[in-house]
């Protein structure tokens, strides 16, 4: 029996990078040999131990054969004869296939070093078509190394889309795409990722809601990328550079879903689109189970971004009505990733991406001084309705001092974009 560090790990490190998690194939063993060294089973699908000690994985080596449509449709083979090399063999990616032995020596027999030094992600062999579950893996692993220069090759690029174009992309479990999707926002680069499903063609299959957006115009005084598109992947480049925050990252991608059913004979106007998207942002949710968090601040951002935009015009009860509609006294850290999602949306423009954007700090205030509204100041004698109503009346008092003297310090507000944006 011998194991080796695989996967992931060894590709850090060679890397330089913190290494986090470690994985281990073992050989020329069977489940009983390790059951009895006090490894304990956890593997469903084939055999997994977790260690007695370390708690770390350790697979039995194993080969695989398609037998149905997508990423479940294998049978596999597990028995003590099957090689490392055969178990690397049928990984995703060459960079994700070398082992490393117990004296420290690389089994590399598809090149992933070579592939490592040139910055590319490349396929180990043709059975990488058999699970499209690697259509995302190879797009999440683009949105996380391409800042270190990593690109895909166009080999597997094409047979990404081949994937797609044959139809096994259509077997992807919708909350499936969700978990690689949300893995995916958690990237520094996760606008690589659906920029990648859409040079495959993947995009149109798994987010269609999104993909719609490409090739629709805006207007260019308040665009100049003029695509929604474009400026979709510009928003959430924005989002990840300003929050590590996936619920706001996921609100960026969707916040605009609405320009896609713009009436042709009003484009490159897009007045209305805020409630327009709201049905598309439930859609997108609903089919790939998104947990509620998302949803709801995904829906937040769809409707209210434009008035976040223009926070420093409005009228002092519609300010406090919109802090209402955000539930901004009593979910602070709700809100705050609401802001951050409109921060990205207004700093996701071509030439635009350094502009700073007092609106977040305007709305913060406001909400700070409606929040300092001593509730027992309120006379005692009221109950009930009629509390709550002589208590918002006092917020909306308090949000209109912080509006004057706001106005009589800094003078009157500007706004990034105007309601037909």
């Amino acid at each position: 029996m011998e194991t080796y560090l695989v996967g992931g790990a060894v590709r850090d490190r060679l890397l330089g990078l913190p290494v986090s998690d470690r994985d281990w194939v073992v050989t020329g063993a069977s489940p009983e040999q390790l059951v009895e060294r006090g490894f304990r089973p956890v593997g469903r699908d084939f055999p997994v131990f977790l260690h007695p000690e370390s708690g770390e994985e350790y697979a039995l080596a194993r080969t695989e054969r398609k037998s149905g449509h997508g990423y479940a449709g294998f049978t596999f083979r597990h028995t003590p004869d099957v090689t490392l090399e055969q178990d690397l063999e049928r990984r995703d990616l060459t960079v994700n296939a070398i082992a490393e032995s117990a004296d420290g020596t690389l089994i590399d027999p598809f090149g992933g070093q070579r592939d490592l030094d040139a910055r590319v992600l490349r396929h180990v062999s043709p059975a990488f078509a058999e699970d499209p579950l690697r259509i995302l893996r190879v797009a999440r692993f683009a949105a996380r190394f391409s800042p270190l220069g990593f690109t895909v090759a166009p080999e597997t690029l094409d047979l990404m889309a081949e994937m797609v174009r044959s139809g096994e992309a259509d077997h992807l479990v919708p909350e499936r795409v969700w978990q690689e999707t949300r893995r995916a926002l958690a990237e520094p680069a996760c606008h690589v990722y659906i920029s990648l499903l859409r040079e495959c063609g993947a995009l149109a299959v798994l987010l269609p809601e999104v993909d719609a957006l490409f090739g629709v115009p805006q207007t260019k005084t308040w665009h100049p990328e003029v695509d929604t598109g474009v400026h979709v992947l510009m928003v959430l480049e924005q989002a990840a550079a300003i929050t590590n925050s996936t619920t706001a990252r996921f609100a960026a991608l969707l916040h605009d879903l609405g320009k896609a059913v713009t009436p042709d004979e009003v484009l490159p106007g897009h007045r209305g689109h805020e409630e327009a998207g709201l049905p598309l942002v439930d859609a997108v949710c609903e089919r790939m189970k998104v947990p509620r968090s998302y949803r709801d601040l995904a829906l937040l951002v769809c409707e209210h971004h434009l008035n976040c935009h223009r926070a420093m015009e409005l009228r002092p009860a519609t300010l406090f009505s919109l802090l209402e509609k955000l539930d901004a006294l009593r979910r602070p850290d709700r809100f705050e990733e609401f802001l951050l999602a409109c921060e990205a949306d207004a700093r996701g423009r071509k030439d635009r991406e350094n502009e700073p954007y007092p609106q977040a700090d305007y709305l913060r205030k406001a909400r700070d001084a409606a929040a300092a509204v001593d509730p027992s100041t309120i006379d005692g004698e009221l109950r009930g309705a009629a509390f709550g109503e002589a208590l918002r009346e006092k917020r909306v008092q308090a949000v209109s001092g912080f509006c004057r003297a706001f106005r009589d310090t800094n003078g009157a507000g500007t706004t990034p974009e105007d309601g037909a944006a």
